[in-house]
């Protein structure tokens, strides 16, 4: 299983301001990715100088582990860390959306589990993503079947 990672920054209103995807090489363990995105997301947004973030992620799972307290014998309790470290130098705030309410990261994460490049920066959206943008910036409801 290829293990792809993605995601989008966007402002209040929708307007695309960069995105990311990569492939993990070494693992294809869900968490990890999960977890892996998220720091790249924050790291992203942080080199952008964006400081007022809110952090949308389809994993309930990444965001309790964010939210509880330390972590010390996680296996991934460095990665937790960092990101918790990010989390707080800036005003983020990290919340749960469903897979049906994220398509433009789940989209990135699709491009990343295609490709063989560890990390990408996008500073203008690939093709094929715009019409999920413009489906976002209208505020277009994704049923859950």
């Amino acid at each position: 299983m290829r293990a792809g990672y993605g995601g989008i920054i966007q402002n209040n209103a929708s307007f695309y301001l960069s995105s990311f995807s990569g492939y993990i090489h070494d693992s294809s363990d869900i968490l990890y990715v999960e977890l892996y995105a998220i720091y790249q997301g924050l790291t992203l947004a942080k080199s952008l100088d964006i400081v007022d973030l809110v952090c949308y992620s389809d994993s309930l799972h990444c965001i309790n582990l964010l939210k509880w307290s330390a972590m010390r014998y996680h296996v991934y309790a460095v990665l937790i860390q960092d990101v918790k470290d990010l989390i707080d130098q800036n005003n983020v705030t990290i919340c749960h959306t469903l897979r049906e309410g994220n398509q433009c990261a789940d989209f990135m994460t699709k491009l990343g589990a295609s490709s063989d490049i560890e990390l990408l920066h996008y500073a203008s959206p690939p093709k094929d993503l715009f019409h999920l943008l413009r489906l976002d910036a209208i505020g277009n409801y994704f049923s859950r079947d």
